[in-house]
């Protein structure tokens, strides 16, 4: 294999076989080839594209280069969630409990917050002693015990997906769909699934604003995890606004507790029945969505979701107390508020501009090695749709650095707009996509 040839064909738009790219991979994860050679193959990819059978070989690669879990010998069928990120989505907290409490088996390894958006592992490790920084075995042990389990991607998972987003980071490489796709399917392959429901965001919070190219990345994650023999369905859900209220980690928390107890916000609920019912179907446990929508209705209520998320938090070192007593979570030493300027109609609340708020107050990242608050964050009052009146409070910002607060505060405000006639909130759920296989 000759690395110049590989990066001089995909410049020149031709196709790469499977040998080529199986290769040049092994050679850039051992270190045999240079970072300059994987980052020019990384832009031809970027501007040339990759065919579906490109983009899987690619994903298979990645794959093989670490390792991947056998979990053949546990009862049920292993399901995951992924979602491409966004404002205020704490859904994995709800699905994974109702999805084992239903029957799956959920290996879900997350990732962390970067830029406005949130980070499954950040909000989990809001709560006190809880550690998703869990060994194989030991994932698979929680695993065995409950039903599901929060990982976090070790160096044994995708090696070559570490390496490459570390140059796709700094070669604005990042937004090749067939390079996203890789990335997300060979690490959720490596978690020894039978099947995957996506959550592909689409608008202003989203990592994929427009719907064209929400929709693209739908198609090429749904082929990539056929090519590898997986049952995937994909739905692609509004980013315009956060999703629920609540943005920030300790805060989301209460969120999704309340939306396990059956008393979360309604948009919440919604994509969360939706995310598990599909989840349900893939796993072949129920016949019908509204089968499996009912099963997350059953859940919920007995209150089966919610003690199989305590017992998660137990075996993973937290508190399961916080469950019940929220008082035990971080709290943040302020509160401010942002208040309605006019009369009439909420018409929007930016994702994008208050996920950079929620960050600006601590509760996410602008670089990787930074800190994390977890008590901080922003809780809307209001969504898109509803009626306010001029002095009525929108939102409520907790903080504790008061020397960030007016920059996210200003950031909030240009981000709420307000409109003198009725607003039409956006449709929650856009599009599914469902194979016919």
């Amino acid at each position: 294999m000759n690395a110049p040839d590989l990066i001089r064909q995909k410049r020149d738009g031709l196709s790469l076989s499977k040998a080529e790219i199986l290769s040049f991979i092994a050679g850039f994860t051992r270190g045999e080839i240079p970072d300059y050679q994987a980052s020019a193959l990384l832009m031809a990819i970027c501007l040339r594209g990759m065919d579906v059978r490109e983009t899987a070989d690619l994903t298979d690669a990645m794959l093989q280069s670490g390792r991947t879990l056998d979990l053949s010998s546990l009862p049920g069928a292993k399901v995951d969630k992924h979602s491409t990120g966004g404002v205020g989505d704490k859904t994995s907290l709800v699905v994974a409990p109702v999805a084992a409490a239903a029957g799956l088996c959920v290996p879900m390894i997350s990732g962390r917050a970067l830029g406005h958006t949130g980070g499954t592992l950040d909000k989990l490790e809001a709560i006190p002693g809880f550690n998703p920084r869990l060994s194989l075995s030991e994932f698979r042990r929680v695993l065995e015990t409950c039903g599901f389990a929060f990982g976090a991607a070790t160096e044994e998972i995708a090696p070559a997906d570490q390496k490459l987003y570390a140059l796709r980071d700094v070669t604005a490489t990042v937004e090749s769909i067939p390079l996203i796709t890789a990335s997300i399917m060979s690490k959720k392959l490596a978690e020894g699934i039978d099947g995957l429901v996506l959550d592909v965001k689409a608008g202003a919070g989203a990592f994929m604003p427009t719907l064209e190219d929400a929709r693209a990345l739908a198609a090429s994650l749904v082929a990539t995890g056929e090519a590898h023999g997986k049952r995937v369905h994909a739905l692609i859900t509004d980013m315009s606004q956060p999703l629920g209220k609540a943005a920030g980690n300790a805060l989301e928390v209460i969120e999704a507790v309340e939306t396990l107890k059956g008393r979360g916000p309604c948009d919440l609920t919604e994509l969360c029945r939706e995310l598990a019912a599909h989840m349900l179907v893939v796993g072949r446990v129920t016949d019908s969505l509204d089968e499996a929508r009912a099963r997350f209705d059953s859940v919920i209520r007995s209150g089966e979701a919610l003690g199989r998320f305590a017992r998660v938090v137990a075996e993973q070192g937290g508190n399961p107390r916080v469950l019940e007593d929220y008082a035990l979570l971080p709290q943040a030493q302020h509160q401010d508020s942002i208040r309605a300027s006019e009369t009439g109609f909420i018409a929007a609340l930016n994702a994008r501009m208050i996920g950079t708020a929620s960050m600006l107050l601590g509760a996410g990242r602008e670089r990787s090695d930074a800190q994390i608050d977890p008590a901080v964050g922003v809780v809307f009052e209001k969504k898109v749709g509803d009626a306010v009146h001029a002095g009525d409070r929108v939102c409520t910002l907790h903080f504790n650095d008061h020397s960030r607060l007016q920059f996210a505060r200003d950031l909030i405000r240009d981000a709420v707009a307000i409109s003198p006639a009725s607003v039409t909130p956006p449709l929650l759920i856009t599009e599914c996509l469902i194979p016919c296989s």
